[in-house]
C-alpha cells in the first residue's frame, strides 16, 4: 500500500508540474524497479540499515536509491502525501479535514557525530537532537522541527509553530507544562496560535489529560522506526523526510489503499484499553 500511494502522488505531482524531468543518459525507473526502490526507502527508514546494505539486498544502486530520496525530498513528495493521507483519515472518521486543536510536545533522541546538530539534553543526559513536533487528535504530525538537544522546549517549538502557521492553521497548542513561557505565548499571539500548558503528570507519573497524550502515543510510534532512535542524518529535511515516512506508512495501512476503514468505536477508548485499531 506505501508504494501505491507514493507511486499516486507521484503521479499527480507529474500532472500538477510539481514534478520536473531531469535528462540523462538513462531512462528513469518504472514498474517493479519503481516499487522496489521506494519499498528500499522504506527499509531504510524501518530497519534501520545502511543505505549500500539495502542497495545490496535489493539489487538497485545505492547511489540510485539516495539519489532519488533526496530528490523526492527536495520536491516535497513526503509532505504532500502525508497531508494528503492525514486528511483522508480524518474525513474517515467523520472528522473535517483540518484540525481546529493541536497538541505539542518533544522528544530527546542520541544522535551520531556526523548528524547535522548535536547538543547535550542535561535533563535526560543524553547527547543527540531533539523532535518538536506538532500533531493533531489522531496523532499525525503537522509540523517537525529537530534542533540540538540542549534548545528549551520554549524556544525550539517556535519553528514548528510557524510551519504550522504557515498552513493556514489558528487555534489552540495544547502543551504540558515546559511550555509555560510569556515570550512563547506573545510569539503564538502573533501566529494566531494560543499556546495552552495543562498539567500532564502528578508525583513523576504520566496522565492522560484531554488529548495531549496523542503526543506520547505518536512518539510511540516513531521508536518503532530505528533510523529515528539514533540520528545518523547530515540534513534536518532527511531527517524530517524520514519522520514524514514513518507516519506515511502507518497511514497507508490505515486508510486501507483506496477505501479508508473508520474506527468501529472512539479512537481515544480504543487506545486507552490497549487498542490499535485505529491507525
Amino acid at each position: 500500500m506505501l508504494s501505491s500511494e507514493v507511486l499516486a502522488e507521484l503521479t499527480a505531482m507529474a500532472t500538477g508540474g510539481a514534478r520536473p524531468t531531469r535528462p540523462g543518459p538513462r531512462a528513469p525507473l518504472a514498474g517493479a524497479a519503481q516499487r522496489k526502490t521506494i519499498m528500499g526507502v522504506w527499509c531504510v527508514c524501518f530497519c534501520g540499515m545502511q543505505w549500500r546494505a539495502i542497495g545490496q539486498l535489493s539489487g538497485i544502486p545505492f547511489g540510485t536509491l539516495y539519489s532519488l530520496f533526496a530528490r523526492w525530498t527536495g520536491l516535497g513528495l513526503w509532505r504532500r502525501l502525508l497531508d494528503r493521507l492525514r486528511r483522508r483519515w480524518r474525513l474517515a472518521c467523520g472528522d473535517t479535514a483540518e484540525p481546529s486543536t493541536i497538541v505539542i510536545d518533544s522528544r530527546t533522541c542520541p544522535s551520531a557525530p556526523n548528524c547535522f546538530t548535536r547538543g547535550v539534553d542535561g535533563g535526560k543526559r543524553i547527547r543527540g537532537v531533539k523532535f518538536h513536533i506538532g500533531v493533531e487528535k489522531y496523532g499525525i504530525p503537522l509540523a517537525i522541527d529537530a534542533a540540538p538537544a540542549d534548545v528549551h522546549d520554549t524556544k525550539g517549538i517556535v519553528p514548528a509553530l510557524q510551519q504550522i502557521a504557515g498552513r493556514s492553521f489558528q487555534g489552540l497548542a495544547i502543551g504540558d507544562l515546559d511550555y509555560r513561557d510569556r515570550r512563547l505565548a506573545k510569539a503564538g499571539e502573533g501566529l494566531g496560535i494560543i499556546v495552552q500548558p495543562i498539567a500532564c503528570g502528578r508525583d513523576g507519573m504520566f496522565i492522560p489529560t484531554e488529548i495531549a497524550w496523542v503526543v506520547e502515543r505518536s512518539f510511540g510510534w516513531m521508536s518503532r522506526y530505528r533510523r529515528l532512535n539514533t540520528v545518523v542524518e547530515r540534513t534536518k529535511q532527511h531527517l524530517d523526510a524520514f519522520v514524514e515516512i514513518a507516519f506515511i506508512s502507518i497511514l497507508s495501512r490505515a486508510c486501507g489503499g483506496s477505501t479508508p476503514r473508520p474506527p468501529s468505536r472512539d479512537v481515544h477508548e480504543q487506545v486507552l484499553r490497549g487498542g490499535r485499531k485505529s491507525l
